[in-house]
């Protein structure tokens, strides 16, 4: 049995509902609260078809990962299955990919607070903001927080609370229980509403619809705590149940309070749809928990990222000062390389500010994706397939790959898909590089040049938030 097997057995035991719990909780970020503006003002109502059948792909992507993990846990997850399904250049290909994927949503999420930020302060410019929560983010990760745990698990509940008090308001402002506001109510019906930019409308957005269920992973990943891990699959269809529950039924009633011409991608389309004379201060209470939630998803992506990287640079699959510590206690090298492309971020958020979130939030979304066909591609080589499992993994494939190419039909997505492109491709070629490399060297696949004997452990931290992975040096390389 694999090391991580041994070492979940030190940790409490879940049952398949707190696990569910967890994930409704881990997966509610920015991507809905505010990438649901993104989806609504490509899609139009039409999108709450879109996030149906995105939550079908996203639960066969978490059938198959918690399958492998039922069957043999491993420390680096996905990354090891990709290695073992397809060798060490897939466990190099997918290692980065999921790097470049959070730091992209980690730039999305510092954008979204921005957005958020300028609700009360429109003439800031963007980069300010980007730049203050980028900083603050990398304080907390640098020197540490032991009861940054604790935190995360009150800020979910912020971020559930929020949802219900949106529902609550929401059915009392249309019940005509609360006065003044600002827009009129009403149900889209016929198919020109409901369709306002035709099927290929739909299709575009799809891509948005998949980002708002990123985090999904954490599921699979953490399924081995399970007390019964056959009840991995119940855990993930009550949670993608919940989710998809929430998601229509909030959006549907944003929809019906706010027409679609007043939908845009600087404004929470919860925040519009509050907006009312007799309840002024709502808006403002709103745009606070959003603030606070987005910034637990950033710092939590910060910790991923920054585990990533330490992980890839034990494994030699990154420059091996990457994983060293100043002072034995302080990721600086690592935190560095983030800090780049953090200000890359604030540079984008400089000179666009009009599209950064837009663009970002496209390229976060297809690195997500392109991590999600790994993991069902590996599934086809590492477990035994039924018709169904081959019927559910063909269906996975197509809803994935076909939010992918939607993104090539609206202005505001294509220059994402180029991004993502062109991050594959540096990825291709650095991978091609080091495995050459290897092989000059005489070194097996996947041999990590330090010591074998000290077991790597991911341990990227984003519980309550966005992602959980078990991989990084349990005491030397642990995020503190």
């Amino acid at each position: 049995m694999s090391q991580g097997s041994t070492n979940s057995t030190a940790e409490k035991k879940l049952k398949w509902w707190q696990l569910s719990l967890l994930g409704v909780a881990g997966t509610i970020g920015t991507g809905y609260f505010l990438g649901s503006s993104l989806a609504i003002s490509i899609g139009g109502p039409a999108v709450l078809i879109a996030y149906a059948l995105a939550a079908v792909g996203t639960y066969i992507v978490f059938d198959a990962l918690a399958r492998m993990t039922s069957k043999q846990p491993e420390q680096g997850s996905f990354r090891s299955y990709a290695k073992k399904a397809f060798g060490a250049w897939a466990g190099f290909a997918s290692g980065w990919v999921y790097w470049f994927s959070e730091l992209l949503i980690m730039g999305s999420q510092l954008t979204a607070l921005s957005i958020f930020s300028r609700f009360w302060f429109p003439s800031v410019p963007l980069w300010i903001f980007a730049a203050g929560f980028g900083l603050v983010g990398l304080c907390i990760v640098f020197f540490g927080n032991k009861g940054f745990d604790r935190v995360e698990n009150v800020l979910a509940i912020i971020k559930i609370a929020a949802i219900i008090m949106f529902l609550v308001l929401a059915i009392a402002l249309l019940a005509g229980w609360i006065g003044g506001t600002k827009y009129a109510h009403k149900v889209p019906m016929d198919m020109a509403s409901i369709f306002p930019k035709g099927g290929l409308g739909l299709w575009s957005a799809f891509l948005f619809a998949f980002y708002a269920y990123g985090g999904i992973e954490v599921l699979g990943i953490m399924s081995y705590r399970l007390e019964k891990p056959e009840d991995a699959p119940k855990a993930g269809k009550v949670m993608l149940t919940a989710l998809s529950i929430v998601y229509i039924v909030s959006i549907g009633l944003a929809l019906t309070m706010v027409p679609l011409s007043a939908f845009n991608p600087k404004e929470s389309p919860f925040v519009l749809a509050l907006s009312s004379d007799h309840l002024a201060f709502v808006p403002h209470v709103f745009n606070g928990v959003l603030i606070v939630a987005g910034f637990s998803t950033m710092t939590a992506s910060l910790y991923a990222v920054t585990s990533m990287m330490i992980t890839l640079a034990q494994e030699s699959d990154a420059p091996q000062i990457f994983s060293r510590k100043w002072k034995d206690k302080y990721p600086l090298f690592a935190l560095s390389l983030i800090g780049c492309g953090l200000i890359g971020t604030i540079i984008m958020s400089l000179l666009l500010p009009g599209k950064v979130y837009e663009y970002i939030t496209t390229a976060a979304g297809l690195m997500l994706m392109y991590n999600w066909l790994f993991i069902l591609l590996s599934s086809a080589r590492l477990l035994e397939s039924r018709t169904l499992d081959v019927l559910k993994r063909w269906t996975g494939l197509v809803l994935i790959s076909s939010a992918v190419i939607g993104t090539l039909f609206h202005s505001l997505s294509r220059p994402g898909f180029f991004i993502s492109l062109l991050l594959v491709c540096l990825i291709g070629i650095s991978d091609f590089i080091v495995q050459k490399m290897r092989k000059k060297k005489g070194m097996p696949e996947g041999t990590c040049q330090q010591d074998m004997n000290n077991p790597v452990e991911d341990n990227a931290h984003a519980q309550g938030t966005r992602f959980h992975i078990t991989g990084l040096r349990k005491q030397k390389s642990k995020i503190k």
